[in-house]
């Protein structure tokens, strides 16, 4: 039985990316606050990936590799290091969300997972595409999201008449 705070995805609890389709580079998901219904729809990739300095024995190891596979030219002075990121313990990055998992309420969340995403560009579009089919900024009382792509916002709503 899982103790923690879990992510479900279609009924099913998801603790693992084995759990999840090959080749998935992320996810959309929705997290809500049990207390208030209030809800937040983001984004989140699997894993970060960032160039690394190589250091001096590791670009000696490289060039003597090289050399003995007869491969010359310059060494490379960094690496792409990819690592796991955060996915199993994240809730959002909302200031409002943030605040009440510093406090250690995190079981107040609900966490589902609304679709996987294979590809970078594609997280970026379901992302859109479920804030606006949701309509996040132009529902006041139910969505804590406060902008898309920070190119528009809550606040931009407020004297709307529609």
């Amino acid at each position: 039985m899982v103790t923690l705070p879990s992510w479900w995805y279609e009924g099913k609890i998801v603790t693992e990316i084995s759990d999840m389709p090959d080749n998935t580079y992320g996810f959309i998901y929705e997290v809500t606050h049990k207390p208030t219904g209030r809800k937040y729809i983001g984004k989140k990739v699997l894993f970060f990936e960032r160039n690394v300095k190589i250091g001096k024995k590791e670009a000696e190891i490289l060039r003597e590799e090289r050399k003995a596979q007869g491969i010359g030219g310059r060494i490379p002075t960094k690496k792409l290091v990819r690592k796991e990121s955060d996915w199993k313990d994240y809730y959002g990055s909302h200031k409002d969300i943030l605040q009440i998992v510093k406090a250690g309420n995190q079981f107040e969340f609900d966490r589902k997972i609304l679709t996987f995403v294979p590809n970078k560009k594609l997280l970026t579009y379901y992302e859109c595409k479920y804030l606006f089919i949701n309509e996040v900024l132009e529902d006041r009382n139910n969505y804590i999201n406060d902008n898309i792509l920070g190119k528009f916002y809550k606040k931009d709503f407020i004297n709307d008449q529609n």
